[in-house]
């Protein structure tokens, strides 16, 4: 022990005077060099180190997402609680009359069905409440939104009912004034019965209704259930109860359930503006769940949806929350949106964090004044930032308080730095480019390595997302090429910085020089390290300076990690030689940051992965290969985030090799299993998404003739070509992308055509009509047309904005004005109309067309573009259903067309 203390202590005297301490042999060389550490890590603690990480991770996952409450029956849960088992019997109810879009029989079944459940509720109530119970029918109306998935479109509807409940205590008299509006919407896509959305959430709100009905006597406020239908077409329901209904004008908070999948945990993923529901809702909520990231990606367009919350807050200027369920997110708007997929203890989960916010709320004596404008900006800095930890406890902070907290930890981090940087002089400032250099290659390599996967799947497999139904494949086709890029990025990184240490160390120390390569690695693994935590540190810069809430995992991802290095590791002096990073310190660095984040990335990309299903929004305008890279990139950024600590520790290990060789016989195993078929991309549970639609195009010019062509389409939203689903049907499809359809809200520009059987089941006396009343000439020119839908109570028209400046559009039948004449937004150079509306809601209107002056008139230019939809099965549309392979599904949003649609165009030289 005395002979080693004496070499380091003649060793680090030798370092400062500037004279090297000079060995007798090399035996002592070697034995100064292994006690300043030249760590050879084992490549089994490694990889043991690598499965404790992965498993911790899916365990924080599970934990967090998956783990449900037990569900209650009604006995277990009282009069006053709420019970799964009942709220199932509605979901159950509602699913069984089928898909139930907006003017079907089946969604007039649904309103019935809720209607006299909420007229039960009335019944039971406790004598001290009132429950008043409507059914809504909202007259013609528009929705213009200005912003998100909705904005340059015009949503009018006519004809819709909803059914309305108002719960209060009865000797409150202020509490009619003061309410608290709970929403979501019985209506579903044509393509499926709904169970997740929404049956799942109205069956939720039945259950909490009757429950609140033997609570509310000690409310100070009424709560409201809307039960509305419309939202599928377009946020209608929500819209026709905010401007027409005369109790919304006391709701003074919102809350809108949702539903992007089926089943898990119920989320927040919107809230605000102001942040005083959500943190309510964490002091009371039982099971709190709910991501700030959420909102930050809907609110950046990457989610592509819009929800009744948008409605509130953007027309009704109110605040609230947005739940949604979005597990198994594949299935949305498909067949598979069923019963049996709805995860146990789902509706348990929701009901009681629900039921418990609403009690503390309702007996609140204030709720800050939603609709107000005069604080505006206030209130929009001092949003509230949310996440919960594991499920069991939220965290809510506001803006304001963010602020301050990351400026102060980007302050002290620039200062330490800039110190570090002073002191260290040129060396360091050199050291610290390098490190980040090599962050750097490690985003290259693993983004090119990732992106090469990507490109090349599309021509090796027989789909282009061939891990849709299995998405844990991902982790072997995208993620091992990620973290094998990662890590030689990295390395490449981490000789260059070597290669200079070693010189810069020549010029500063005398050193034997087997001790000097020991020095240098260990100094280059520690500017690895802290390479990690300025990455993180920019990105809390950027996340600061424009406001994004999710901002807290750049913090987390900074301050732990280096608060352990600063703990654990010595500070370096011009006396002290660099010691291996302690392995302690790479634990305790990252058991923070993992705890907070690792369910939430695998939360993201799974939603991502689902979100595959839907991806091609106009089937056919992407490259087959570019729903790879979006997987690749978020798995290989991801990667590059969170393993920049971790990796800086291998690089001085014997655990590269076998680290990079477990890489790629993952790699290699996942690459097989694709390749050979045994995990087939699209399973009956998770289908792929197609629309079969029988098109009657009489979209010809008036010097082609009117003669219309009939054919049946056949396009999937899911990227790839259709030749495997054609050679199953067996109905002579011609694929190809000459086979284009303008359904005028987006376009088919890859798809299949076929011509059996496609005269029979309609006539010419369906197709819409789009006549010339008058065409003036005056202080501008001025055009009446008159619209014929012939029965259609669900079209789309879009109207070029480049001949038209402006428009009404009018109820023929009693001259209702639908849009009224104003500021009009486009997309893409159109104005689009939707229509959607109950059996009654009209099917002649008028329109006036405004012409811009100065315009083209371009003759083959169309003015106008519609297209009528109608739920109606031809012979050959329903053969072609009944042979649609098993993993296959229709997908129905507002923008798609039913099973038949007629187009018809009209030109400027009418």
């Amino acid at each position: 022990m005395r002979q080693r203390r004496e070499t380091a202590s003649a060793a680090s005297k030798g370092s400062i005077g500037g004279e090297a301490s000079e060995e007798s042999s090399e035996g002592a060389e070697s034995r100064t060099a292994v006690h300043f550490g030249n760590p050879r890590r084992s490549s089994f603690v490694w990889l043991a180190l690598l499965l404790i990480i992965i498993y911790c991770c899916s365990s924080i996952y599970h934990y967090q997402f998956q783990s449900m409450p037990v569900p209650l029956t009604a006995d277990e849960a009282g009069k006053r609680g709420f019970s799964e088992i009942e709220a199932f019997k509605h979901v159950k109810a509602l699913t069984e009359v089928g898909p139930h879009p907006v003017g079907s029989e089946a969604l007039h079944l649904a309103v019935q069905y809720v209607l006299t459940a909420c007229q039960n509720i009335k019944k039971t109530a406790l004598w001290e409440v009132d429950v008043e119970v409507d059914i809504f029918h909202s007259k013609s109306g528009a929705n213009n939104l200005g912003s998100g998935l909705l904005s340059g479109r015009t949503l009018v509807y006519s004809d819709l009912n909803h059914v309305v409940v108002r719960i209060l205590p009865k000797y409150v008299s202020e509490a009619r004034e003061q309410s608290i509006l709970v929403s979501s919407h019985i209506d579903t896509v044509f393509s499926t019965a709904g169970a997740g959305d929404c049956s799942s959430c109205v069956g939720v709100m039945l259950e909490l209704a009757r429950g609140i009905s033997q609570w509310a006597h000690g409310f100070k406020r009424a709560v409201i259930f809307l039960f509305n239908t419309g939202e599928e077409e377009g946020l209608n329901g929500a819209h026709s109860f905010i401007t027409q209904h005369p109790w919304s004008k006391t709701v003074r908070m919102a809350i809108d359930l949702e539903a992007m999948g089926i089943g898990g945990k119920s989320s927040i993923f919107q809230a605000g503006p102001h942040p005083w529901a959500a943190e309510n809702f964490a002091l009371v909520a039982k099971y709190p769940s709910g991501q700030v990231i959420a909102q930050d990606l809907f609110a950046s367009g990457a989610i592509k949806s819009a929800t009744d919350f948008q409605v509130y807050k953007e027309v009704a200027g109110l605040s609230g929350l947005d739940f949604a369920f979005v597990d198994n997110t594949a299935v949305y708007h498909t067949k598979n949106d069923k019963l049996e997929l709805l995860k146990t203890g789902s509706l348990q989960h929701l009901g009681e964090n629900m039921l418990a916010f609403l009690l503390h709320i309702g007996a609140s004596s204030h709720i800050p004044e939603g609709n107000s404008t005069e604080a505006e900006e206030d209130i929009r800095k001092n949003s509230a930032i949310y996440f919960d930890i594991l499920g069991m406890y939220m965290v809510v902070y506001r803006q304001k308080f963010a602020n301050m907290l990351h400026n102060s930890v980007i302050m002290q981090s620039l200062l330490i730095w800039t110190t570090s940087l002073i002191m260290g002089g040129i060396p360091a400032v050199v050291s610290l480019a390098l490190s980040f250099l090599s962050v750097l290659l490690m985003w290259v390599f693993a983004l090119s390595f990732s992106f090469l996967v990507a490109f090349l799947l599309p021509f090796i497999s027989s789909s282009p997302v061939p891990y849709v139904s299995s998405p844990l494949l991902v982790v072997g086709l995208f993620g091992a090429p990620a973290f094998l890029g990662a890590l030689i990025g990295q390395h490449l990184g981490f000789l260059l910085l070597q290669k200079y240490l070693l010189n810069a160390h020549s010029k500063r120390r005398q050193l034997p020089l087997i001790i000097k390569a020991a020095v240098v690695k260990m100094e280059a693994e520690r500017w690895l390290f802290k390479a990690g935590s300025f990455q993180w540190l920019i990105l809390l810069i950027l996340g600061n300076y424009f406001k994004i809430g999710s901002s807290y995992l750049a913090l987390v991802w900074l301050v732990s990690p280096a608060f352990a290095y600063g703990f654990f590791e010595a500070t370096l002096t011009s006396e002290r030689l660099p010691k291996p990073l302690k392995l302690i310190t790479l634990i305790l660095g990252l058991a923070t940051p993992i705890l907070f984040s690792a369910g939430i990335f695998i939360r993201l990309a799974a939603t991502l992965i689902g979100g595959m299903v839907r991806f091609d929004r106009n089937p056919g305008g992407t490259p087959e290969w570019l729903g790879g890279f979006v997987i690749a990139a978020f798995i290989a950024s991801l990667l590059s985030l969170t393993l920049v600590y971790l990796l800086s520790y291998v690089h001085l290990s014997g655990a590269k090799k076998a680290i990079i060789l477990a890489t790629l016989m993952l790699f290699a195993s996942s690459l097989a299993i694709v390749l050979s078929g045994v995990v087939p991309p699209f399973s009956e549970d998770i289908a792929r998404a197609v629309n079969v639609v029988h098109v009657v195009d009489a979209t010809g010019k008036p010097d082609e003739g009117q003669n219309p062509k009939s054919y049946l389409s056949l396009f999937s939203t899911t990227p790839g070509n259709l030749n495997k689903e054609v050679q199953e049907i067996n109905e002579s499809f011609v694929c190809g992308r000459d086979k284009t359809v303008d359904f005028v809200t987006f376009l088919v520009k890859y798809g299949c055509w076929a011509y059996n059987d496609t005269v029979s089941g309609w006539s010419e006396m369906d197709i819409p009509t789009m006549h010339v009343l008058s065409d003036a000439e005056g202080n501008g020119r001025l055009t009446e047309v008159s619209i014929d839908t012939k029965g259609s109570i669900r079209w789309v028209l879009a109207i070029n904005t480049e001949e038209i400046e402006d428009f009404e559009l009018k109820d023929a039948r009693d001259s209702e004005e639908l849009i009224s004449v104003g500021k009009k937004n486009g997309v893409d150079g159109w104005h689009i109309i939707q229509f959607s509306g109950g059996k009654n809601a009209p099917k002649l209107f008028d329109l006036t067309l405004y012409w811009r002056s100065g315009s083209t008139h371009k003759s083959d230019t169309p003015i106008l573009k519609l297209r009528t939809d109608v739920d109606r099965l031809t012979p050959i549309t329903e053969r072609v259903l009944r042979k649609l392979p098993r993993w296959c599904s229709l997908f129905g949003k507002s923008t798609s067309p039913y099973t038949f649609a007629f187009l018809r165009n009209l030109y400027v030289n009418f």
